[in-house]
């Protein structure tokens, strides 16, 4: 992980949010400045940002571990989340997470509670289940990176996916 000068002093920033005795509390905000620098929290920008708060990395470590939305490794281009709360649930997600995944060439064979991610053998698209997207009427719902799609029924997949090539 290399740090730039403009990470450094976002982070810098950050911190100055809080006062110097409660500046752990910037771990949130360093931890999402550097997922969206690398896509991801790697061991070695845990111990930078426990560094930056002269905190044990374990601190930092317990926070990444706990939080769905931070991940410890690397997504694929297009990260897709598919919402599998009992709205979308009982429109069918878990049929259009195997159609998505079948399209896009992605085994979920090993995913678990700590390794959600499932990447596509050509690094293209990552796909993991998120909990509530906040639109229990249209579901299922997926977030492409930044996009919302809604009502994304197993038909719909291909034409989604298309989108992103």
């Amino acid at each position: 992980m290399e740090v730039t000068e403009e990470l450094d002093q976002k982070a810098d920033e950050a911190i100055s949010h809080y006062p110097p005795e409660e500046k752990r509390s910037a771990a949130l905000p360093l931890l999402h400045l550097v997922q969206k620098q690398f896509g991801f929290i790697s061991d070695d920008a845990v111990s930078w940002v426990a560094q930056k708060l002269e905190l044990e990395p374990i601190k930092i470590l317990e926070l990444v571990t706990f939080y769905p939305g931070l991940r410890q490794k690397a997504p694929g281009k297009y990260h897709i989340r598919v919402c599998r709360t009992l709205s979308c649930a009982m429109a069918g997600c878990h049929q259009t997470m195997e159609k998505i995944c079948e399209i896009a060439g992605i085994d979920r064979t090993n995913v678990s509670h700590h390794d959600p991610i499932a990447v596509s053998g050509d690094g293209k698209f990552s796909i993991e289940f998120a909990e509530c997207l906040a639109s229990c009427g249209t579901g299922p719902v997926c977030l492409v990176g930044d996009d919302f799609h809604e009502e994304v029924k197993p038909k719909d997949a291909k034409a989604m996916l298309a989108k992103y090539k």
